[in-house]
């Protein structure tokens, strides 16, 4: 089993052409195919994070898109964030998120810590 590290992007773009190959047929775990598709993986994975870091979203934005996702209301956040107006302004961007808010979001709405713990992307409107 001859595997090199990533360094190039043409290591990287051989490296999907042989882990793209295992897709069709996932070998068996722990077998010498099996092996060399986790490392394959690991080496991709590796990569990707280094040259194609993923942003996280916005925190209002991550709010919005699992309102979305979970056919939610502004109604439907009163009890992680408190009353309808300081909805409305963490939605509209007047007000931040406290601890409480982004911790309450995280348990009850399952949005990650992350995700809201980072500044907005548009600033507060004062």
């Amino acid at each position: 089993m001859e595997i090199r590290p990533i360094r190039t992007e043409e290591d990287y773009k051989q490296s999907l052409r042989e882990v793209s190959a295992y897709f069709d047929n996932e070998p068996q775990p722990g077998s010498p195919d099996g092996d060399r598709f986790e490392i394959l993986l690991t080496l991709v994975a590796a990569y990707e994070s280094k040259h194609y870091p993923v942003e996280l979203p916005d925190p209002v934005e991550a709010i919005k898109f699992r309102m979305e996702q979970a056919g939610l209301t502004a109604k439907d956040l009163v009890p992680a964030i408190g009353q309808l107006n300081r909805v409305y302004e963490i939605l509209n961007r007047k007000r931040p998120l406290t601890l409480k808010m982004i911790w309450n979001l995280h348990e009850k709405l399952g949005i990650p810590a992350e995700s809201l713990i980072r500044p907005p992307s548009g600033p507060l409107v004062a």
